[in-house]
Parts: structure tokens; sequence; C-alpha cells
């Protein structure tokens, strides 16, 4: 049973009533319509009930319990409620079967494969899918888009089911035969399922529908009644019919006469044999409402033709282990996410082709400018001190040491900023890319402890692989001295650092395009504030250098060659002191740290716009 009773909801931050007084009750088996102009608060109404957005007024009741209540919500299993929203949630890389395999292991634990694959079959069937199982989803239609959104959902078998503009734009016989889809469910199912739709055919295949007008309910009733109530020929003079009165206006006379077409109704359709009654509020004297439904004894409406509702039959279980299952841990889940991220990853051709690219040839063009090693080091002292003194005494030893420190100073640079750039390019839109797929994941049970950490393995993987191209091209192409090893722990470090703080700052952003756009902003502004280049001014370094990847990874790898000539060549004309070894590192694990933190903070927010 699910009821709202004075239900409001206002806008953020600026007061605006979204929802005013919503009050309407419907019973098991029932498939009900949500009607009303653009703008009138249907989406609102179904985001409300599904806890998208907060209720501000009112009472949200569900099976007994008041999902205002805290207490009451923390019982609700996020499988009880199952949440079509308009947009597609499905990846476009994937089967059919793929996604709803997906959705399925990621909301319902402890299914055998075989028990896995006969659930997803009797799904495909119940929506008519079964012909589409092995197609891309990038290639089916509109249509068939939001039944595999449907699908989706039915994973969960939940007893509500709430869908947001499913049938919009189907032609007249797709969107009969989605409706006829919808009231199978409803009835079959034993489920409650409301439907926001702006379409005006096709209304008799409904049970009840409720009309809204600017945020308040206008009507909720029989499709027969409708044309009653509001004194009209057809349902597609609704509209024009509501523009002849305020929005209040109709309001108050619903809340006059709603209950006596409830009782009406319930005389016929065992879906209104409830003790449903439209709240009776005290307002003044209204003296335009002039507005008289014409329903009395001598002339009742026709209801011979609406769908009979067995309301009466028992709830589903309120066993969340029976009805519903439970979703996999947190680790099960990451596993299932990782899976599914991986194959998509190597189905998306362009996207392999620009990691590939960037694998191969961002360290090739760092070895170009040393195609035939880097220069060698003759009779150079070892010790600091004797380079400055063989600086003193030799002019040609310091035009060496000029060129070759500043060749290799560039070259290591130039590794960490393009390092930099790949982590950037891994991160960026690794969230915000799909952020409504995974609020509606989330809603469905999705952890977001386990998203980040699949988006942590997936991207962490792809830049320990970069660092690892970088390293051993440049290495070999270059023959750099001093430890590899530690050459490549720092450069992979940058990697994942670069690579978490854009993950985190993918997170926070409200698209893939503005989150790229800050990593890129982030990436270009490491080289100036590093000092490799030029040294900053003491008070503007402290405050820069702990936030600036690029020094520490380039301050790292020159450690790596503290004990060969490069080192003392670099050591010469380097403005900036060089920190050690550990410090860069330290700093580095800090920094990657900080981005998974943010990537934390930022997928826990509910953001759906």
């Amino acid at each position: 049973m699910l009821e709202l009773s004075q239900i409001s909801v206002h806008a953020d931050h600026r007061g605006t009533v979204l929802l005013e007084d919503i009050a309407f009750r419907t019973g098991w088996n029932h498939l009900c319509a949500v009607l009303g102009p653009s703008g009138c608060g249907k989406s609102t109404l179904l985001k409300a009930i599904a806890g998208v957005i907060p209720i501000d007024d009112g009472h949200l009741y569900w099976r007994g319990r008041d999902l205002c209540d805290r207490e009451a919500h923390e019982e609700f299993e996020p499988g009880e409620c199952g949440y079509v929203p308009q947009f597609s949630i499905a990846y476009e890389e994937l089967t059919v079967e793929e996604n709803i395999e997906a959705a399925l292991r990621l909301r319902r634990a402890g299914m055998r494969r075989h028990e896995q694959e006969e659930a997803v079959e009797a799904i495909l069937d119940e929506t008519g899918l079964a012909d589409l199982a092995d197609r891309r989803v990038g290639l089916i239609s509109g249509g068939q888009r939001r039944r595999l959104s449907l699908a989706m959902e039915l994973t969960s078998r939940p007893a509500m089911l709430l869908c947001d503009e499913l049938t919009s734009g189907l032609d007249p016989k797709a969107e009969s035969d989605m409706l006829k889809l919808l009231g199978g469910l409803a009835r079959d199912g034993k489920r409650v399922v409301l439907n926001v739709t702006h379409s005006l055919q096709h209304l008799e295949l409904y049970d009840s529908v409720l009309v809204l007008a600017e945020g308040r309910v206008a009507y909720h009733g029989m499709p027969a009644h409708l044309l009653h109530y509001f004194q009209i020929e057809t349902f597609e003079e609704l509209y024009d019919q509501l523009n002849k009165r305020s929005a209040d206006a109709w309001h108050r006379s619903w809340q006059k006469h709603g209950e006596t077409y409830y009782r009406r109704a319930g005389a016929k359709n065992p879906a209104f044999a409830f003790e449903a009654k439209a709240p009776s509020v005290e307002r003044a004297a209204d003296p335009d409402d002039t507005y008289k439904p014409r329903l009395d004894d001598s002339d009742p409406p026709p209801v011979e033709d609406a769908p009979t509702i067995l309301a009466q039959e028992p709830a589903p279980s309120a066993d969340p282990e029976e009805a519903w299952g439970n979703a996999p841990g947190v680790l099960g889940q990451t596993g299932i996410l990782l899976g599914r991220r991986f194959r998509i990853f190597l189905r998306d051709r362009a996207q392999l082709a620009i990691q590939l690219a960037m694998l191969i040839g961002f360290p090739l063009l760092v070895a170009i400018f040393a195609l035939d090693g880097l220069p060698q080091i003759n009779n150079a002292p070892m010790e600091l001190g004797g380079v400055l003194e063989a600086v003193k005494a030799n002019a040609d030893l310091l035009q060496t040491a000029t060129t070759v420190g500043g060749l290799i100073s560039g070259l290591v640079m130039f590794q960490v900023i393009l390092l930099a750039l790949m982590g950037a390019n891994n991160g960026a839109r690794e969230i915000a890319g799909e952020r409504l797929i995974m609020e509606k994941e989330k809603l469905a049970g999705l952890s977001p402890v386990a998203y980040v950490l699949s988006k942590m393995v997936f991207t962490g993987i792809i830049a320990v692989i970069q660092a690892a191209a970088m390293t051993l091209i440049v290495q070999y192409v270059c023959r750099f001295e001093g430890d590899v090893v530690q050459r490549f722990a720092v450069l992979a470090l940058v990697a994942l650092s670069m690579t978490y703080v854009s993950l985190g700052i993918s997170a926070l952003s409200s698209s893939a395009e503005k989150a790229s756009l800050l990593a890129i902003y982030f990436v270009g502004f490491q080289l100036p504030l590093s000092g490799a280049v030029l040294a900053l001014p003491a008070p503007l370094d402290v405050i820069t250098r702990p936030f600036i990847a690029a020094y520490w990874g380039w301050s790292g790898v020159l450690q790596s060659m503290k004990e060969t000539r490069f080192y003392e060549m670099v050591d010469v004309v380097s403005q900036t002191a060089l920190s050690g070894l550990l410090v860069c590192i330290w700093f580095l694990a800090l920094q990657a740290l900080v981005g998974i933190v943010i990537a934390l903070i930022g997928s826990r927010r509910v953001r759906w716009d």
C-alpha cells in the first residue's frame, strides 16, 4: 500500500514550491498514470517517492511505514522500489543481456550461475527483449531502450515500480503494448506501478489517473470518472480544461468533491475500496469556486469497461531476503563493476586507440630529444665540490654541465608532465561521464565505496602500465643511469597521483566536460609552479609545493640518479632545491590518497543534474 499525506517539496535555495499538499493512495496490483502539463511536478513527485529528492513536509507511507521517518527509512530495502528515470541507465557498449545480467548481479547476491541465467532469461521474455538479447544497446531503438531500463529494474523484483516518461515518444501501438506490459507487471506481480506520462492516449488501460496542476492534485480516480469530473467529452480535452481555472482552484475543488468520487469508484472497483479520502483542510470560502461535478445517484459515470483489480490480495512478503534478496558486499560489487568496466573498455575501439597512442607515442615524444642517448660525461669529478672547482677552472666543463644538466632536467620534467596528462585523461571523465548511471545504481543498493574502489583499480592499472611504458621506452632509447626501479616507482606514483586527483575532480564535477577542463587546468599549472624551469619566490614556493605533483615527480626521478654524474650536472644548473627520494614518494602517495578521499566524498553526494 502506497499513501501520500500532505507531501510538499521545495526547490533548493530558492524556496520555490514544487509540490504542495499532495495526498493520494493506491492499493496493490495497481497501475496509475501521473498526468499534467509540463512543469506541473510529475517527475518531481516520482523522485520524491523514490527518495531521489527530500520531502520537506508531509508523510509517505509504504507498507505501513512512514518513510519520512529516519528509522523507518533505514528499514527500507533498495530492492523494494524500482525507479526507471527518463535517461538511459544502460551501457551502450554492452549487449541487452549483459546489462541485465550486471544489474542482477549487483542487486542480488548468492545466486548460482544457472540461477542468474534463468532469471535473466525470464526477464528478457517478460519484457519482450528476448530477440534482442545479443544486440548492443547502442544499436537498439529508443523504445527498446525503455524496455531495457524497465527490465534492469525488474532484476530486484520491486513491489513498487516508478516509471518516468516510459512511454514518451512511442507510436500508439508501441505505447499500448508498453502499458499492457506495465499492467501485467502490476497485476501479475502484485505491484504498485506509477507511470508519468504526457500522453492522453490509452488512459483506459490504467487503473487510476492522478492529475497534477502546478504541483497540486487536481484529480485522482478511475479513467472512466475523469471525463465526468472535468466535464469533457474526450481525454484530449483535459489540458485545455485545466487551463480554464487556476491550479489552486482545481485543488480546492478536488478536496471538496474527491471523497465522493473515491466512494463511488470503490463500489465498482476494489482498487478504491479502502478508506481513502481527500484531505479535509479548512479554507476560507472561495466566491469563484462554482465548479460542481455532476456526480449523483441518478447519473453514475460508466465503469463497466474499467480494469478489474483485486486490491484485497495479500501484499508481497515483507521479508527482504525472500522478496528482494541481499545485494553483494563491497568487495563483491567491486569485482562485478571492475569486470564490467574492463569489458566496456576493451569494446570501445576509439578509447583503446587513444590509450595505445598515448602509451607508445608519449614516451617516444620524450625519447626523440635524445635519440643517440645522453651525452657521456668524461673526467668530471663525482663530488659536488669537485664539480664546482672544475667549473670555475674550465669554461668548457661549465658549458657541458649546463647543457647536459638542462637536457636531463628537461627530459625528466617532460616525462612527468606527460604522465600527468595521461593521469588527467584516465580519471577526469571516469565518474562524471556516467554520473546518472551511478546515481541510479546507488538508489538500487550500490555502495559508493565499491564504486570508487572499482574506479581506483581500473584507472590505477592503466596508470601503472603507462608509467612502465614511459620508464622502459625512455630508458631503452636515452640510456639513463641510476636505479631504474626507483625511477619507475616515482613515475608510477606521479601517474597514480594525477589519476586519483582527477578522479576526485570528476566526482565533484557536474559534467564530464567540466571535469576534463578542470583536470587539464590542474596539469597546466604543474610546470610553472614546480620550480623546475624558474625558481619561485620562497613564500609562494612553500605554499604551492605540497600540491604540485610535478615537483615531487621531477625531484624523485632525479634522486634515483643521485650516485651518477648526471645528478651533479642537474644540481649545477637547477635553481630549485631537490628533495629526498622518500619525501617525494610520501608526498605523491599523500596526493593520491587525497584524490581518493575526494572521490569518495563526491560519489556519496546525490547529484542527478
